[in-house]
């Protein structure tokens, strides 16, 4: 038994995994989106940090130095305590088709990276804060290929070479969150859990509006990577993604606020609006198959506002 149908199975610890039903990742339907006008804008610490890269032959993971003097914290947005940075996972397709985890009204980017970090106001660490109610902080971003990649991101696909088989580390040495995030103010979130075993659902999710830009040469070079050693590497460590979770009746808020686009900040009033204001980027339903194979194209951002 292997593959994340089977955590449930294989753990008792894992359980969450088949019985929670605040799991993730899930399929963001803008018709269903709530606009929060209290949500506020989320703050990352500046300083820049280093750590190691690591092939887990499950994922691609980044984690931070453990004896680091200077930790990033990740507080505001609808977080209502501050969070210790972690880790960063990714994931990713070998084909544009498919590869993040979360989707956008049906839509899958072709990779998602992930930055998590623990409660570190109620809890002293990730092991202990996973189990605990809003213990953990999840930050989607999402991968789209363009000309000009993200230079943060730079600095780790430079070492996606040194990563091909499981096992496999390298050094990651100053670089700052802040700078790999996208330019943007605006996101979805919701409560769910972690994305992989043991599915804790302790997990505040935040999927800002805008995707990060990665080259097709870099992208190519991350789905070299493989599951296995060098002796027998197995498979491509790509199609790492999570299956959708049901979202039982949970609600996705967000600070994006179209009801009141064009109005000066003076003469609004902002409310809690029923009404929906957002409907996918078209992007999302007129990318012809032709066009998928091509490349898709850049977007600006996930939703925008209903003419």
């Amino acid at each position: 038994m292997d593959g994340p149908a089977f955590w449930g199975l294989i753990n008792p610890q894992w359980n969450m995994c088949n019985k929670g039903r605040r799991q993730s990742p899930i399929n963001v339907e803008p018709e269903k989106l709530l606009f929060d006008p209290y949500l506020r804008s989320l703050h990352i610490d500046k300083h820049k940090i280093s750590g190691t890269l690591h092939n887990t032959g499950q994922s691609l993971v980044f984690r931070v130095e453990k004896d680091t003097k200077q930790h990033v914290n990740i507080s505001s947005g609808p977080l209502a305590y501050r969070y210790q940075f972690e880790e960063i996972y990714f994931h990713y397709g070998t084909d544009n088709n498919q590869g993040s985890e979360h989707h956008i009204h049906g839509y899958s980017f072709p990779g998602e990276i992930q930055l998590y970090g623990f409660n570190k106001e109620l809890y002293h660490n990730m092991s202990e804060a996973q189990h605990k109610a809003q213990g953990i902080v999840g930050i989607s971003l999402m991968l789209q290929i363009g000309d000009t990649p993200n230079p943060e991101l730079r600095i780790i696909t430079s070492a996606f070479n040194k990563v091909l088989y499981k096992g496999s580390s390298t050094p990651i040495r100053h670089i700052s969150l802040r700078s790999l995030l996208p330019n943007t103010e605006q996101y979805m979130t919701y409560e769910g859990s972690t994305t992989h075993p043991g599915c804790w659902e302790s997990t505040v999710w935040i999927i800002l509006n805008k995707p990060i830009y990665i080259t097709k040469q870099e992208l190519y070079a991350l789905r070299k990577l493989m599951q296995g050693s060098e002796q027998t590497p197995k498979a491509p460590l790509g199609n790492n993604a999570r299956p959708l979770q049901a979202l039982h009746h949970r609600t996705v808020r967000t600070n994006i606020d179209f009801a009141n686009t064009g109005v000066s900040k003076t003469q609004s009033c902002p409310t809690m609006y029923k009404d929906m204001y957002y409907k996918a980027n078209r992007w999302t339903s007129e990318i012809s198959a032709r066009g998928r194979e091509r490349g898709l194209p850049d977007i600006e951002s996930v939703f925008h506002s209903l003419p």
